[in-house]
């Protein structure tokens, strides 16, 4: 019996003008389309004009369950689509784990390429494209956090990051204290959609706008200018940023070495900074 094909479909992130003929060709034809969440992806189809199609739930919860479910109906011959609620599945979405038993399984898979939030907002930020990378969602708190937050405000690439309407603004304080103030940054939210907004300038300058809002609403992604363009900060500001990171759990001569990354300022000089007085 020859296996069915794992397809996996990229679906639109706002606005349903974006979907491809491919990727409504490919949902309207396969037997089986395992979902993120099956009453979104049913509006979808229903607006596409695709009906009598199997929906199965495929979503963080129940993935490790489901995978097995879904390899053996590709194995009997069953061809899937694989969708999240919208953009490429398996980017801070389910799918990594199905498309490695595929794979493994020796089941054919194919991607039928789609509207990207990382993508979208990386072009539309007016920040650097050449090299960059997604860290999808921060940790929400403790070392983790802080140790994530720390690399980032380090990285000579363009950060792009998923974050919550409700923590958006905690996530630019976070990045500002370690970054600096004056680190370039673009807040993408709705995108493609009727309110899509785009807010750029440095995190000092987007932070006072967002936090002088009642209230952030939508999607919102967060894209942030790499270390390596970042002019040389003062004596002063290296030393703020290296309390900071004390403050936050560092060590001294590590946080010396990171503000100095930062600043140019010499991490000895950092350091000693940082010394009780004698």
């Amino acid at each position: 019996m020859t296996a069915g094909t794992l397809y996996l479909v990229g679906t639109p992130i706002g606005n349903l003008d974006d979907v491809t003929a491919r990727a409504r060709a490919t949902l309207g034809s396969v037997e089986l389309i395992a979902a993120e969440d099956t009453r979104r992806t049913g509006l979808l189809l229903s607006r596409l004009g695709i009906a009598h199609c199997r929906l199965l739930s495929l979503f963080e919860g129940n993935e490790a369950a489901r995978v097995p479910e879904v390899v053996a109906a590709l194995q009997e011959g069953t061809n899937v689509a694989l969708v999240s609620d919208a953009g490429m599945p398996g980017v801070s979405d389910p799918g990594y784990r199905l498309v490695a038993a595929c794979v493994e399984a020796g089941i054919p898979v194919d991607v039928v390429p789609g509207p990207s939030a990382v993508l979208a907002a990386l072009v539309i930020s007016g920040l650097p494209t050449d090299r960059f990378a997604f860290e999808g969602f921060l940790p929400r708190s403790g070392r983790a956090r802080t140790e994530r937050v720390r690399e980032i405000a380090v990285d000579p690439r363009t950060i792009v990051l998923f974050e919550s309407a409700r923590r958006a603004l905690q996530t630019l304080r976070d990045l500002s204290a370690v970054a600096g103030q004056g680190r370039r940054a673009a807040l993408v939210r709705e995108l493609t959609k009727l309110h899509q907004e785009v807010l750029r300038g440095t995190l000092a300058e987007i932070e006072a706008e967002v936090e002088a809002r009642v209230e952030l609403k939508g999607e919102v992604v967060v894209v942030l200018e790499g270390a390596a363009g970042v002019k040389t900060g003062t004596p002063e500001e290296a030393v703020r940023i290296a309390k900071d990171l004390v403050e936050g759990g560092a060590k001294k001569r590590e946080a010396s070495r990171l503000a100095s990354e930062r600043t140019g300022v010499p991490a000895r000089q950092i350091y000693q900074s940082l010394l009780p007085p004698s």
